[in-house]
């Protein structure tokens, strides 16, 4: 073969093996790299479902699914996400529920790549997204059918509207506004995490418009339509469904059980019955001590009053007496239960073999999944996480620690734009553990859930180093 022939070849194959590279190289600033992400990014997150053999189930998928496939109202359960479960495609499979949940934390994943590194190339985000399936639970979350995939969902697109809906383009902000109300008012806690969120957008635009150095500029407004738009769709789904206006029936029966569980109940009512006449005195000799057994064991006076229904009211009157005689008791309780929330985020809690509970709402729902659920492995009981938390549970504790140690530097360097992105995430942990650890009371998945975004945003803003970057910076185009 002559020389100019053998050139010829070996220009005509590297030419080939650069166009087969060039999706790779496309950063997510350009739509092609963006919905690139977006496909490769969904397989992973559906992985532990995958392996499962069928999407995960939580207790509560139950009652979700009497209440949306029933049209039976379910006081303690969010009608949104009933609804979405409903829309979302659970009565053809719980397959398509989990892959629209997926879709939606895909997108919202890729987008705060697109805004905080929009030099970011595909084997970048994939690489990012394997580090947190096989190091946080997120993938055990996006795969189960439970609305706890919805509020790192809260945090970011709240995070993204607030300070980056210029980058986003006019589209992608109306989706992450839609997306973010849904998130909210799929569970009460999320909207008051939301609403706590856009309370700190306000002040810290508050102060930020007479500082002398202006920190990064936030825009509350869209966060606080986006939320607005989460308590409009809870207040009409609960209309949908009761012919009334309301919030939540719920909070306050769970956080008498929190207060139970604490032991300020049964003070209470060693103090005042008989004369408060509270429906409790004639049982506060066999109370439980544990809320989750208060709640939801068999037999309990709990069950005997009629649950969520027949103690709403004197659930109620409990906290009110409670909080006003016993205030810095509460607080102290409050605190600590706050803290231990914090630091509780192992992964598989409560993801164990349900039948006992749920193959009646299976069977009479949706009998046609009733074969692949029983099969799967979390019904075979051989989902194990010894091994997973060997590595999720100190994995969770670094990140913290590194959150930490990323604000500090961030703000001895005068990097702003890190210290507002890695602060908004810390005061977001802190009122996710705040309110699920006191309005309801400690679980390790409330956490859990959550721990994933302060890695995610750290990856981010390491990529983010000149060192690593595998393009020059770009201009987003919509």
């Amino acid at each position: 073969m002559s020389e100019a022939r053998t050139a010829a070849v070996v220009v005509e194959r590297h030419g080939s093996v650069r166009r087969f590279a060039r999706p790779f190289d496309l950063p997510l600033a350009r739509p092609l790299g963006e919905c690139l992400a977006l496909l490769g990014l969904c397989p992973l997150l559906l992985l532990a479902a995958l392996w499962n053999g069928f999407p995960l189930i939580f207790y509560d998928t139950g009652a979700y699914m009497l209440q949306s496939f029933g049209d039976k109202f379910v006081p303690e359960r969010s009608p949104v996400f009933s609804l979405f479960l409903l829309l979302g495609g659970g009565g053809l499979s719980l397959w398509v529920v989990a892959l629209v949940q997926t879709v939606m934390a895909t997108f919202v994943i890729v987008q705060t790549a697109r805004v905080l590194v929009p030099s970011l190339t595909l084997p970048w985000i994939l690489l990012i997204g394997l580090g947190l399936t096989i190091f946080t639970a997120l993938p055990w979350y996006a795969g189960q059918i439970e609305p706890d995939i919805f509020t790192p969902l809260v945090v970011l697109t709240l995070y993204l509207l607030g300070f980056h809906a210029n980058r986003l383009g006019w589209w992608r902000c109306a989706v992450l506004l839609w997306l973010g109300g849904l998130a909210a008012a799929v569970h009460p806690s999320h909207l008051g995490l939301a609403a706590g969120l856009v309370a700190i957008l306000l002040v810290y635009w508050l102060v930020n418009s007479i500082a002398r150095r202006p920190w990064p500029p936030v825009n509350p407004l869209l966060p606080a339509l986006s939320v607005t738009l989460g308590f409009s769709m809870t207040l009409a789904a609960n209309y949908h469904y009761t012919r009334h206006v309301f919030v939540s029936r719920a909070g306050p029966v769970f956080m008498v059980a929190r207060m139970l569980q604490d032991g300020v109940v049964q003070k209470l009512l060693d103090d005042t019955c008989p004369t408060s006449n509270y429906m409790l005195c004639r049982y506060r000799k066999v109370l439980p001590h544990r809320a989750d057994k208060w709640l939801w064991g068999p037999g309990t006076p709990f069950v005997k009053l009629h649950r969520f229904i027949g103690t709403e009211k004197e659930s109620e009157r409990i906290v009110h007496d409670a909080l006003s005689r016993y205030p810095l008791w509460n607080a102290q309780l409050a605190a600590r239960d706050a803290l231990q929330q914090f630091t509780l985020f192992y992964t598989g809690d409560q993801i164990e073999p349900q039948q006992w509970i749920l193959y009646r709402d299976f069977h009479a729902f949706i009998p046609h999944q009733l074969h692949e659920y029983s099969v799967a492995r979390q019904q075979k009981g051989t989902l194990h996480f010894g091994l997973i938390n060997l590595v999720h549970v100190p994995t969770g504790f670094a990140v913290i620690a590194l959150l930490l140690a990323g604000i500090a530097g961030s703000w001895w360097k005068d990097d702003r734009r890190a210290a507002v992105l890695l602060g908004f995430v810390l005061l977001a942990l802190i009122g996710n553990a705040t309110i699920c650890g006191v309005f309801s009371n400690p679980h390790a998945r409330y956490q859990s859930r959550l721990i994933w975004v302060p890695a995610y945003v750290l990856a981010l803003l390491a990529v983010d180093r000149p060192s690593l970057r595998l393009a020059a910076p770009l201009r987003i185009r919509p």
